[in-house]
């Protein structure tokens, strides 16, 4: 009997194409959000991780009313992308380097070609890039869209002349159905948090009623991830199989020595004794058993030296404090990044930081502002690991009150983020970030309970001061007529008394005075405003 069903390989660009909600592109909404982001992040890792300060432009306009199509457009200062590889960077899904481990923002190695996909699936308009690496005596342009069938550029126009002013960087047009009004503020939220971790980025934004220009408050950049081979535990069979058909009749020791971080003669030859296996066996000869239980034994091994964390690249206190207060008006900042730890053979680091008062409106619990790889994280916050963690932090043992003006800022890096979902926009519950995040959160917190102890005692100084203060005036009158002393001298004398007795000067006192009437005035304003 023939079958009734006809079956065929649906090529990788076309999968990706109708399964595009994986990669963000749920709706119209969603994917304008999504294609700000992932143009965003392409910029910053074109600029800092190559050591330039960014300059990123973004601007969004609205094309068609009716069809709900608009444009964005973004522009960045980065290192640029050579001509001849244009139209494989955006139009080629999975078209990258291999098994080269390092920290990167992007969260699916594709986020530009599903930009492209998204648009052309949706205006049947081609993607506009132009660009020209550093010292380039040559820009070039194109307009590119993806065979999805063949997974290939089709490149409708191409043109290159030249770069008389040196301009290096790359700049991106697309046209997509997009729901401006509907997006804008997780939009604006985007590019506040991100100005948070990155605060030597100069953001330049344009929309239909809305314009930003988040300024850089440092010219300091965090060090940038080097780049490495995987380590022994962090691979799976499929991942390993891949590495074989490259491994050019090498044996298993070669295999693992050439393939893998840190992995010296030494260390291999002691694995591979201890797993059973024979050091000079031709790694392509091993049966499909074997290969499942060299995996196995390459996880459970505990003689291999820890992930190396110089692939990561955290923010570090001193950036996290400066972008939270710039951006979020805190009164105080305190933030700490943690020592290296890994999960399943993946190195990560934990950063948090607390911010508090100023013009961060008093809540029942803390606002909290999640990172991955420095990439903000907007949605699904209940399945996030890091909401658990704040939830079930005692803050009574910190000084903190609810309501309190309180953020929290957590940042995970990782050669590899434990995703909750497809969606990858919360952090799983893994228990080694888990127990990282709490022990973050309770440094940090540390800092603020001494902050708020001081401002406490500082207070109660203020206080006392204030009511035997009163009383000066009547007792230098009183001193006054009684020891016909000048009246102006008695009184500087007790107030200088009293500034001894409690250790606070009459300059410490307009300070508090004035901090505090600016501290209410802004929270008065703020109420009005909302």
């Amino acid at each position: 009997m023939s079958s009734m069903y006809a079956y065929e390989a649906l090529p990788v660009a076309e999968w990706f194409r109708r399964n595009r909600e994986l990669a963000g592109f749920h709706n119209p909404t969603r994917a304008l959000y999504q294609t700000i982001r992932e143009l965003t992040e392409n910029s910053l890792d074109a600029t800092e991780t190559y050591g330039i300060l960014p300059n990123i432009y973004l601007r969004i306009n609205v094309e068609d009313e009716q069809k709900g199509w608009v444009s964005v457009y973004a522009e960045d200062n980065g290192i640029g992308i050579p001509g001849n590889e244009i139209p494989n960077v955006f139009g080629r899904v999975f078209y990258s380097s291999k098994y080269r481990i390092k920290q990167h923002r992007g969260v699916f190695g594709l986020g530009l070609k599903m930009v492209v996909l998204y648009s052309q699936s949706t205006t049947n308009k081609p993607v506009f890039v132009r660009s020209a690496t550093l010292k380039s005596d040559k820009i070039y342009e194109f307009q590119i869209m993806i065979d999805t069938n063949s997974n290939s550029p089709i490149i409708l126009d191409r043109r290159e002349y030249p770069n008389k002013y040196r301009w290096h960087g790359t700049a991106v047009k697309v046209y997509l159905e997009g729901n401006w009004l509907a997006a804008k503020k997780r939009i604006e939220d985007y590019l506040k948090r991100t100005a948070i971790i990155a605060p030597y980025a100069e953001i330049v934004f344009k929309g239909p009623d809305l314009e930003l220009w988040l300024k850089r408050r440092t010219t300091k950049l965090p060090p940038a991830p080097k780049e490495g081979l995987p380590h022994p535990k962090s691979v799976d069979v499929d991942t390993i199989k891949q590495m074989l058909q490259e491994s050019r009749g090498m044996t298993l020791l070669e295999f693992l020595m050439e393939n893998f971080d840190a992995v010296g003669e030494g260390t291999a030859k002691t694995f591979l004794e201890w797993a059973g296996f024979n050091p000079n066996a031709k790694a392509t000869a091993l049966t499909p058993e074997e290969l499942v239980r060299l995996v196995e034994k390459m996880k459970q091994f505990e003689g291999w030296r820890r992930p190396r964390s110089d692939w990561l690249s955290p923010v570090g206190p001193e950036l996290l404090e400066i972008g939270a207060k710039a951006i979020l008006g805190a009164e105080a900042v305190f933030a700490v990044t943690r020592k290296p730890e890994s999960y399943g053979g993946h190195p990560f680091i934990v950063e948090a930081a607390v911010a508090w008062g100023g013009q961060i409106p008093p809540a029942d619990k803390p606002l909290l502002l999640r990172y991955a790889n420095k990439i903000p994280l907007l949605y699904d916050e209940g399945a996030d690991v890091a909401r658990k963690v704040v939830d079930e932090f005692n803050w009574q043992n910190y000084k903190v009150k609810f309501p309190a003006p309180l953020a929290v800022i957590i940042h995970v890096c990782s050669t590899k983020i434990p995703y909750a979902s497809a969606g990858k926009e919360a952090v799983a519950e893994v228990p080694e970030i888990e127990k990282e995040m709490r022990l973050a959160l309770r440094d940090a917190a540390k800092k603020l309970r001494l902050y708020l102890s001081r401002k406490e005692k500082e207070m109660e100084l203020l206080n006392k001061y204030i009511s035997l203060a009163k009383y000066v005036d009547e007792i230098s009158h009183n001193l006054n007529i009684i020891t016909k002393l000048d009246r102006e001298a008695l009184a500087r004398s007790l107030h200088k008394l009293i500034e001894n007795k409690i250790g606070l000067t009459v300059e410490d006192l307009v300070k508090h005075t004035l901090s505090l009437s600016a501290q209410q005035e802004e929270a008065s304003a703020q109420e009005v405003a909302q």
